[in-house]
C-alpha cells in the first residue's frame, strides 16, 4: 500500500458526509473544526471572565450581584457568538432562526422540556435579579446560601455546608422565600408557655428583657410580649423581635431562648409540664350476700 492510497483513504474518512445540517454535509473534520473553533473560543470566554471580575468590575462601584449578573451575560453572549461562527466557518447557514427552532423543537421531541424550561428560568433570574448569590433562601424543604447562579441550574450552599443543585425552573413554579432580598430585617417570633402561677407582669418583663439585652436585636421596631392564649395548663407567650442578619436568625433566636430561660429562673417564673386533673370518685360499697348450705 503505497502513501498515495493511504492519504486518500484518510482523505475519505475524514470528509465522508455522516449527516446533513440545513442542506450542508457535516464531516469528521468539520466537527473537529467546529469543536477547535468552540474551544479557542471557551479560552477567551474564560479570559474574559477573569479579567471583568478581578480588574475592570472589581474597580467599580457596581454590586457584586450585579458584577456577576453582567460576567454571566457577557459570558453566554461569547458562547453564543463563537457559536455561530463555527458554523458558519464550517459551512453552515444560520441566517435565519428556522434551524435554531428546528434544533429546539427536535430537542423537546426527545424530551429535553425540562433542559429549556431550566434555560429560560436561568436568563429570567439572571435578568430579574430576584434571587443573587449570597442571598439566604427556602425553596421547598431547603434552606440555604445562593453560591452559583448557571443557567441550568443553581447552586445552593446549605446551612450544613452542603452543596445542593437546584434546576432553575423550581425558582419560578415554587414557592421561594429570599430572607435578604430588598429589606433585610426580619422579625423572630418565639412562643413559650408559663405557668398560671406566674406573676404575668414578671412574665412579660423577663421576655422582653431577654430581647432588648441581645445586642443583635434591633431598637426600633421594638421588641413586644403578647399573651396569646390560655392553654390547657400554661398561658401561650409570644415574643416579637427584629433582626438584621438573616443567616444569623438562628443562632440569635437560641441565644434569645437561652436568655429567656435565665430570665425565668432569676424571677421564679415556670414552664409548666403538661397537667390534667385527676377525679376520683368513691365506689359504692356492693352488697356482700352469705347462704348458708
Amino acid at each position: 500500500m503505497d502513501l498515495s492510497t493511504v492519504l486518500n483513504a484518510l482523505d475519505h474518512f475524514f470528509t465522508y458526509p455522516l449527516f446533513t445540517v440545513n442542506q450542508t454535509p457535516i464531516t469528521l473534520s468539520s466537527l473537529a473544526f467546529f469543536a477547535f473553533i468552540m474551544g479557542g473560543f471557551m479560552i477567551i470566554n474564560a479570559l474574559i471572565r477573569r479579567f471583568l471580575s478581578n480588574q475592570l468590575l472589581k474597580r467599580s462601584k457596581m454590586p457584586k450581584a450585579t458584577q456577576y449578573t453582567l460576567t454571566r451575560i457577557i459570558q453566554y453572549l461569547l458562547l453564543l457568538v463563537g457559536t455561530v461562527i463555527a458554523f458558519q466557518v464550517i459551512g453552515v447557514d444560520l441566517s435565519g432562526l428556522v434551524v435554531i427552532f428546528g434544533f429546539l423543537s427536535v430537542g423537546i421531541g426527545f424530551g429535553l422540556q425540562n433542559l429549556t424550561s431550566n434555560f429560560i428560568a436561568g436568563l429570567m433570574l439572571l435578568f430579574e435579579q430576584h434571587i443573587q448569590i449570597g442571598d439566604r433562601i427556602t425553596v421547598g424543604d431547603t434552606e440555604g446560601d445562593v453560591a452559583e447562579i448557571n443557567i441550568r441550574s443553581t447552586t445552593i450552599r446549605s446551612l450544613n455546608n452542603v452543596a445542593i443543585v437546584v434546576p432553575n425552573s423550581e425558582f419560578i413554579s415554587s414557592t421561594v422565600v429570599n430572607w435578604s432580598h430588598g429589606d433585610p430585617k426580619t422579625r423572630l417570633e418565639i412562643e413559650v408557655g408559663v405557668s398560671y402561677n406566674s406573676d404575668l407582669d414578671k412574665v412579660i418583663h423577663s421576655l422582653l428583657e431577654a430581647a432588648k439585652e441581645n445586642p443583635r436585636v434591633l431598637p426600633h421596631p421594638e421588641p413586644k410580649a403578647w399573651l396569646m392564649s390560655f392553654g390547657d395548663s400554661a398561658w401561650n407567650m409570644r415574643l416579637l423581635a427584629w433582626v438584621e442578619d438573616p443567616q444569623g436568625r438562628r443562632q440569635i433566636q437560641s441565644d434569645i431562648n437561652c436568655a429567656i430561660v435565665k430570665k425565668f429562673r432569676k424571677n421564679g417564673v415556670e414552664i409548666p409540664f403538661p397537667q390534667r386533673d385527676l377525679h376520683v370518685r368513691t365506689p359504692l360499697p356492693l352488697p356482700i350476700s352469705t347462704t348458708e348450705a
